[in-house]
């Protein structure tokens, strides 16, 4: 068995992600393994834009509801923080806040106090447009300017937390910190920086563990333990079913990040170039060489707009001349329902777009086809039309209705019919969302745009 760290800060990691599955023996079995605290993340971009600029969460309430009860009679148990990133999926200020209500509304069901830290990070359009004026803000690729206006076209705009606001947080006493949004790594390596830890460990265990047990042999199954000390770390996963390898925990550093040996964080780089992942038995790994090198503390922006609507209509067809002809039938109606919602509407349906995906050919990668593919048994085609109203894309959708569900590969067929699922045909899928922002902010100090309120039973104080 190789020699094993001591004195090290423990960190119980109990899912990637809440709200997507957790068990209670798990929460259990993790704070019986030496917790010091449990960390957790609970946002993403992965799943687009619409979060941020509605500030409505992706996961339902009652699967947050659920596994947040389970974390917070385990943190009240154990006496140990509960911190948690990027609240509500996209970590603005509104989902932040319905969090936040739903930590006090299991607090007075479950007889529980803690004092909770909220840490907000969105920020005002206006002053990130002053900010990028004064030059403070740069681009990150593919974006090449940070033109003043174009954070003034946000609805929502947040700033990606370091682990310092969570570590002020805990320094104030809070039991539990329900962070805004937050780079995934940060919230789980703000303990072991707070109580001494190394930093390139405590980053590099942060970055390995941010997905719970996806750095394991069974990334559904349970969480995992991340140990960390001065030089080195140690990861295991919670679950007797699983292991952590050198393979599945090195692997994780290509995870969503595009060096695998380079880690930007605000404040620093972490770097892995010499890293060592080594076996210490067939279930847990001890990392060493991994370093934190520092630079000037900068904050990712992430901001995102509402702009048009659409209306879908989904269609299936089995027509055998058709799927041997795809690319040429598709090409085909995209011009007839384009020239028919000009001739019909005209300049009343302002600017709009007609998109057509051939599922079960390419409509996932939107690639062509090599030309010796042999043709599906079936497609579903999805037609969306984009424009600046939901009346608007709906009336194109049925202008365009009777050619979607008619039209001819060639002309000399009798009319063919292709199967609607629905009645109506027409689905109004509401406003369309995009991002705007892929920047850094330079601040002079890691909470300057950081915002804390302490709650507790019988009111809030600002901090």
């Amino acid at each position: 068995m190789h020699h094993r760290l001591q004195d090290t800060v423990n960190i119980f990691v109990p899912t990637g992600a809440l709200g997507v599955g957790m068990k209670e023996a798990d929460v259990v079995a993790g704070i019986a393994a030496g917790a010091h605290a449990i960390a957790c993340d609970a946002g993403s971009t992965d799943s687009g834009p619409a979060y941020l600029a509605t500030g409505r969460p992706k996961y339902s309430r009652a699967a947050i509801k659920a596994e947040l009860v389970m974390l917070m009679k385990a943190q009240a148990a154990a006496r140990i923080p509960l911190l948690i990133g990027s609240c509500g999926t996209s970590g603005s200020d509104a989902a932040l806040n319905w969090t936040r209500d739903i930590a006090l509304e299991i607090a007075r069901e479950q007889g529980l106090n803690p004092r909770i830290a909220l840490l907000y990070s969105e920020q005002a359009p206006a002053s990130m447009r002053a900010r990028a004026a004064s030059g403070d803000i740069d681009p990150l690729p593919p974006m090449t300017t940070a033109e003043p206006e174009l954070f003034e076209q946000c609805d929502h705009i947040v700033a990606l937390m370091g682990p310092e606001p969570y570590m002020a947080a805990l320094k104030a006493g809070a039991d539990i910190v329900l962070g805004g949004r937050t780079t995934d790594t940060a919230v789980l390596a703000a303990l072991p920086l707070l109580r001494g830890a190394g930093a390139g460990p405590a980053w590099h265990a942060g970055k390995i563990a941010e997905c719970g047990a996806l750095c394991t042999t069974n990334p559904r199954e349970s969480g995992v333990m991340i140990r960390v000390g001065k030089e080195a770390f140690e990861i295991e996963p919670i679950s007797s079913a699983s292991r952590c390898t050198p393979r599945t925990v090195s692997a994780h550093m290509l995870y969503e990040n595009a060096d695998p040996f380079l880690l930007h964080e605000p404040g620093g780089v972490l770097d892995v170039s010499d890293a060592q992942y080594t076996a210490v038995d067939d279930r847990i790994v001890q990392v060493t060489g991994s370093r934190f090198l520092p630079r000037p503390y900068t904050m990712k922006l992430e901001g995102a707009v509402g702009t048009g609507y659409q209306t879908l209509i989904l269609v299936g067809i089995q027509d055998r001349a058709v799927l041997a002809n795809i690319d040429r039938f598709v090409a085909k109606m995209q011009d007839v329902l384009t020239q028919r919602v000009m001739a019909t509407m005209g300049d009343d349906a302002g600017v709009f777009e007609i998109s057509l995906r051939p599922y079960g050919w390419n409509a996932v990668s939107g690639l062509g086809v090599e030309d010796a593919a042999p043709p599906p048994r079936e497609i579903g085609l999805l037609f969306v039309a984009t424009a600046a109203t939901q009346e608007l894309a709906t009336q194109i959708a049925k202008t365009c209705n009777p050619w979607v569900f008619h039209l001819p590969l060639n002309q000399d067929v009798e009319l063919p019919s292709y199967a609607f699922p629905f009645s109506p045909a027409e689905i109004e899928r509401g406003q369309v969302f995009e991002f705007k922002l892929n920047h850094v902010v330079h601040v002079s100090h890691p909470a300057e745009l950081v915002r804390t309120v302490m709650v507790q039973a019988g009111g809030a104080t600002h901090a």
